[in-house]
């Protein structure tokens, strides 16, 4: 996984100073090293009958919609307010200096049906941790909520249920 975590550039004091980035666009970029993280995520869940992969906006997007794929499951997009054009359920959460919203179609997931959650990176899993609040609201069973990427140092796995949380690589 080494030669994965090397292709992803730190990207000092962004979005501000004493933060560092990491950013994963270069591995996307990437064909081959796309191909690989796609498919070693995606075999973890082979087997597992997954109805719907839930990409987080945005760039969960890219992991999501490629995972789906792979399993030969649907896609459901998670978005910021006033992106998704059908009646939509809608989770506020907070974060270190304030809030944020995210919306999800109120018949993109069955009752009972199997869901793998995708971002690219857990940070402090304030966000996943609203998206796992949606997907259980709509009767979702969840099966994992998977990474390409962990920052293990903002503990955020521990906002998530527990045993239900993967990620590729970590940092």
């Amino acid at each position: 996984m080494e030669d994965l975590k090397s292709i992803i550039r730190d990207i000092p004091d962004f979005p501000k100073k004493g933060i560092v980035f990491k950013d994963i666009t270069t591995l996307l970029a990437d064909a081959k090293s796309y191909q690989r993280m796609v498919d070693i995520i995606s075999h973890r869940y082979v087997g597992k009958k997954i109805d719907k992969v839930v990409g987080v906006e945005a760039r969960g997007f890219v992991i999501g919609a490629a995972l789906a794929y792979k399993l030969g499951a649907g896609v459901v997009l998670v978005r910021k307010p006033g992106k998704l054009p059908s009646a939509t359920f809608k989770k506020t959460y907070d974060l270190e200096y304030g809030s944020d919203t995210l919306e999800i179609h109120t018949d993109a997931i069955k009752k009972g049906e199997r869901v793998l959650i995708a971002d690219d990176i857990l940070a402090t899993g304030g966000t996943m941790s609203a998206v796992v609040d949606m997907v259980n609201s709509l009767g979702g069973e969840i099966e994992e909520c998977c990474f390409m990427a962990e920052l293990e140092f903002l503990n955020g796995r521990e906002r998530l249920p527990q045993g239900k949380v993967y990620s590729l690589l970590k940092f």
